[in-house]
Order: C-alpha cells, then sequence, then structure tokens
C-alpha cells in the first residue's frame, strides 16, 4: 500500500564511486527512499542507461527494505551510461568528482512525468542535474506545474562547478522551500547580489554564525516572494528554519559519524514528511536532524532500516507534539 502524499525525487540517480566499492545514490534519489520509508508513495524521477549499472541500480532499489522507492518512472536512455562520481572521504566528510555526461543529463519531459508532477504534494529538486540545458528545461518545467499547494523543495546542493546565480535565481523563483547548508548560504547570497544586505557574508566571514544565517535567510524570503521557509543544516551543529516572522534553531544530535553521504538528503525528506502534515518548526527541526544524524551513522546513503528503528524514531519525533 502506497502512502497517502506523493512525493517526487527529481534528478540524478548515480553511483558513489567509493575506494571500499559502489554505492547507489544521489540527492534525489537518497531524497525519495527515506520519503518513501516514511510512509509516503515517494517516486524517482531521474534516467539512467541501458548498461550494467542501471540495471543494477534499479535492482538495488528493488531490494531496499519494502522496495521504499517507485522506480516504475526511471528512464532508459540508449546513448548515455548510468552517472557516476568519485566520492573521496576525509574524517567522514565526503568530496565528490561528477563524470560527465551522464544519463540523467537529458531527462526528457513525458506525459507520465506531467501527469506525476500535476498530482504531486511534494518535489524535491536541486541544481546538479540542472547543469546541461536538456535536464534543467524538464526540471524547471515539472516543477512549474506541480499544484500551488504542492511542497517544492529546492535543495542547493551546490557541487562545483556545475551551479551558477542564473540557475539558483531561477530555482528559488520556482520553490516553497529552500535548504541548504552553512557553508551555501554566503556562496548563494554572494552568486544573487544579497549578500551587501547580510552583515557576517558583507564581511566575508568563512564561516556565518546563526544570526547571519537567519539575516540570511530573512533577506532570500524578502527577495522571493513565493518562498516560506528556509532550512539551512549545520552539521554537527544542528540546523535553522526560518519562515516570516518565526524561526527555530535545533543543536543537533550526536552520533558517531560513518559518513555523512546522504543525511542532509534524510534530513529533506524527513522535513518534507512533517511539513506537509501540518507540524510546527521544533517538530520540522527534531525530524530532520534525528533521521539526518541516523543516516550519518550508517555507512552510505541507503543503509537497512528495521521497522523496529523506524517505530523509535517516529516515537521521539512525534511524542514531541504531546509535550
Amino acid at each position: 500500500m502506497r502512502g497517502p502524499y506523493l512525493i517526487l525525487g527529481l534528478g540524478e540517480l548515480l553511483w558513489d564511486l567509493l575506494p571500499e566499492g559502489p554505492r547507489l545514490g544521489g540527492a534525489p534519489a537518497n531524497f525519495s527512499v527515506m520519503a518513501g520509508r516514511l510512509g509516503n508513495h515517494a517516486a524517482i524521477l531521474s534516467r539512467i542507461g541501458r548498461d550494467d549499472l542501471g540495471r543494477q541500480a534499479l535492482e538495488k532499489l528493488e531490494q531496499l527494505d519494502q522496495a521504499p522507492a517507485d522506480t516504475e518512472f526511471v528512464q532508459v536512455d540508449s546513448a548515455h551510461e548510468t552517472g557516476r562520481v568519485m566520492v573521496e572521504l576525509d574524517e567522514g566528510q565526503a568530496s565528490y568528482t561528477f563524470l560527465e555526461p551522464s544519463a540523467w543529463d537529458f531527462l526528457e519531459l513525458t506525459d507520465e512525468w506531467v501527469q506525476l508532477a500535476e498530482r504531486a504534494n511534494g518535489i524535491c529538486f536541486g541544481t546538479l542535474a540542472q547543469r546541461r540545458g536538456e535536464s534543467r528545461k524538464t526540471i524547471q518545467t515539472l516543477v512549474g506545474l506541480t499544484q500551488e499547494e504542492c511542497v517544492r523543495v529546492f535543495d542547493v546542493n551546490l557541487r562545483a562547478p556545475f551551479y551558477s546565480g542564473e540557475v539558483i535565481q531561477e530555482s528559488l523563483e520556482l520553490a516553497t522551500v529552500v535548504k541548504m547548508n552553512d557553508a551555501e548560504v554566503p556562496l548563494v547570497l554572494g552568486l544573487l547580489g544579497l549578500d551587501s544586505a547580510v552583515t557576517e557574508a558583507r564581511h566575508g566571514a568563512p564561516e556565518m554564525g546563526v544570526y547571519g544565517l537567519r539575516e540570511g535567510a530573512e533577506r532570500l524570503l524578502e527577495e522571493f516572494p513565493g518562498l516560506k521557509m528556509v532550512a539551512v543544516t549545520r552539521g554537527g551543529a544542528g540546523s535553522l528554519l526560518v519562515r516570516r516572522g518565526e524561526w527555530h534553531q535545533h543543536p543537533g544530535i550526536a552520533v558517531k559519524v560513518a559518513d555523512t553521504i546522504g543525511a542532509g538528503d534524510a534530513f529533506t525528506a524527513a522535513m518534507t514528511h512533517y511539513l506537509l502534515r501540518g507540524a510546527d518548526l521544533a517538530t520540522l527541526n527534531e525530524a530532520g536532524n534525528r533521521w539526518g544524524g541516523w543516516v550519518a551513522s550508517q555507512a552510505g546513503a541507503m543503509p537497512a532500516l528495521s521497522e523496529g528503528v523506524k517505530a523509535e524514531m517516529r516515537a521521539v519525533i512525534e511524542g514531541r507534539d504531546n509535550r
């Protein structure tokens, strides 16, 4: 039985090539898997090659516990290979080198994708899959076709050199929620020419504190009237959620980090799950940090997840509503 909300992860599906071997990933795919694990009908909208890695990607997703992400709508490309990325880990922190072109650079606007977008309750997209014109046009068109009440999450997810101020501007104009990490905030503000309005960004602070992050978030809300919330993750230091007239800071969850791959995507999926259910900022933050921390404590972006762990996490997160 699929969940009551249709949530789409739109963009790259790829293999992370780690020193210990390949692991399936891609931010939209990671997001979709977690959204499905939380009880939604989550579908991956991506494109793979007609090759062994593409076949293995679908097999891997089907083998996950309860096959949480719908792969029925993943496109197959006869001309381009399934996406791959070289990943290097330094004390659990990942750096990436993306191979190109990849199949997901050529996302096609199909009738079935359009019909899904028109029914979607939530959709998540980023910058990486917009690095080429074909996919950029498809992504922006699909997001624009969603209903007014759809939660449209722009997960900034900057991967040099595959972003620009133009892509960020266009994406923010489509989004109702933007999520980024604390290192990305000054970069985004600078690319948009908004850094002069934010104290810490103006003085070139290498790391913005909570006040500067909140100030930057409020500046984005002023500049983009369609935005309803800005989410800023801060690694082990937690996260900050900002809406017009309210904000909430979470101190983070202490975990022993295995690697950070997919932790931010789990945060985004959990936040989106509870946002669709009308949760307050404190609950959104708790859910994002709990699930992001759990993924960071495991190896890879799609670790095995038992029903027992899900039940425990749900009790902790949703117990907040009863206190």
